[in-house]
């Protein structure tokens, strides 16, 4: 078996390639299928996914059998100033590794997010919900799924959420590094969405890889909480004396909107391989734990 995997200097594309590496998860042992698989992880140096004639060229020569895109633009705010580059990267990418991976029948996995609903909603978005995204980088990953569904025939689309890993900067990282320099943080309290540990997701990810339950699939911790109750909890498991006070999202000005409610229900993992996301809190005490080690 080959694998290919796009965006892999990212936290989750590093996630994957040490969990094949170890052939373990904090969730369970990785499926012997994997054990001896040849995995080939690229980044933006080694393969513009932005342009077809390159996609092409690599993955005719390297004919992996899954394909998992995890390089995206994901700078929100960026992406309001840089569209184009966004729409590069978060749709054309897409639509190239779909195009060239329905030629040699690879499977393709396309890690996609939350953003592309509208975020005003009162219950956990399922997959069968009408997407509506508030924002460039929302609607550049939407045109990216889009793509994938229009020219992949074995697709897996995985949105997710509130990402945090091992690897790379992320939010609990940034939040742990913020308390014990300042000892006191302000955080929103008006969006409330589903903490996710990269270790599940990645698990969930090699899971799907080996079947061909094709489809659109959410992927986030269970349970949801607000930005500020994430922060609160961070604060805790760290051990570390810092006051978290709410504030609202008008305080924190941004250029991109960023959605209210993007709460995500993880239904199809549920109705096919099912769904071993842990609660939001205990992946992070333990993710905690090991970061602190």
């Amino acid at each position: 078996m080959k694998i290919l995997i796009t965006g892999a200097k990212g936290q989750l594309g590093t996630q994957i390639i040490k969990m094949l590496e170890s052939m373990n998860s904090e969730l369970g042992p990785i499926n012997n299928a994997y054990k001896n698989a040849e995995v080939i992880g690229i980044d933006v140096d080694q393969l513009d996914i932005t342009n077809l004639n390159q996609v092409r060229e690599y993955i005719s020569i390297a004919k992996p059998q899954i394909i998992i895109n995890c390089a995206a633009y994901t700078n929100v705010d960026a992406c309001e100033t840089n569209e184009d580059l966004a729409f590069k990267v978060n749709a054309i990418g897409p639509r190239n590794l779909a195009i060239v991976s329905e030629v040699i029948g690879a499977k393709l996995i396309h890690i996609s997010t939350d953003y592309v609903f509208a975020g005003n909603g009162t219950k956990p978005y399922r997959e069968y919900d009408l997407t509506n995204p508030q924002s460039s980088y929302g609607n550049t990953k939407n045109a990216g799924e889009e793509f994938v569904k229009c020219f992949s025939s074995r697709f897996f689309i995985v949105r997710t959420a509130w990402l945090y890993g091992y690897y790379g900067n992320n939010f609990v990282k940034t939040i742990i590094k913020a308390a014990k320099e300042k000892g006191y943080l302000d955080v929103v309290n008006d969006q409330r969405g589903n903490p996710t540990n990269a270790e599940d997701l990645a698990y969930h990810i090699l899971r799907l890889a080996l079947t061909e339950e094709y489809g659109i699939y959410h992927c986030t911790g269970t349970g949801e909480c607000s930005w500020y109750d994430f922060a609160v909890k961070i604060v805790e498991y760290a051990n570390i004396n810092c006051t978290v006070s709410p504030v609202t999202s008008e305080k924190i000005n941004r250029p991109a909107k960023r959605p209210a409610f993007s709460s995500l229900d993880n239904m199809m993992l549920r109705c096919t391989v099912g769904d071993e996301m842990r609660k939001w809190e205990e992946a992070l005490k333990i993710f905690i734990k090991n970061v602190e080690k």
